[in-house]
């Protein structure tokens, strides 16, 4: 097994192909070990002192470590545990039925002309600016609209989560290009959290 590994805009990211589908469809991200209890993959790449965060996407995952501590002394652990997980033949998530989730969307239902902005929004956040971040080893998701501020609110996951150059990501390139498109779009914001 062949696993390429890419580094990302983010520098405690790096990002792993295993050249192999992890999820297939969906995401998933995990913020401790704790959090990590639904993912053998994910437990295991806990189990490598200075990891920090674990996202799972469709054919990538990425791995972003602690402050402290530098690649070279962490990439080939983090090898060793992504290679021995796919060789063992166990399941990316322990409950294989479970879906992977989509979005991080607020339980917000939008009606009438905001739910005809939300769902613009959404469609070039998918065909535009997701595609995009992939490659760079993280997903941005929707989260909400505020319809009387024009304010779009966006999850940022994987090596996005953290990346010192996010906010310049968010601010010249998605709320420009949502700007354009949608012109009651006053600004973007990340939710953190």
């Amino acid at each position: 097994m062949f696993i390429q590994t890419e580094s990302t805009p983010n520098p405690r990211t790096l990002k792993f192909l295993p050249g192999r589908e992890v999820l297939g469809v969906g995401s998933r991200e995990y913020a401790g070990a704790e959090a990590a209890a639904g993912s053998p993959l994910a437990q295991a790449l806990f189990g490598v002192e200075g990891v920090e965060r674990v996202y799972l996407g469709s054919d990538f995952l990425t791995v972003t470590k602690r402050e402290d501590i530098e690649w070279p002394h962490l990439k080939a652990h983090v090898l060793a545990a992504i290679m021995d997980h796919f060789t063992s033949g166990r399941p990316v998530l322990a409950d294989a039925g479970a879906p992977a989730d989509e979005t991080d969307e607020a339980d917000v239902a939008y009606e009438g002309e905001a739910a005809d902005i939300v769902k613009e929004i959404k469609e070039i956040i998918a065909a535009r600016v997701r595609p995009a971040v992939a490659r760079d080893g993280g997903d941005i998701t929707f989260h909400s609209w505020d319809h009387e501020q024009g304010v779009v609110r966006l999850n940022m996951r994987g090596a996005c989560a953290g990346c010192p150059s996010s906010s310049a990501t968010l601010k010249a390139g998605i709320e420009n290009m949502l700007r354009h498109y949608v012109p009651e779009v006053t600004r973007v914001e990340q939710v953190v959290g």
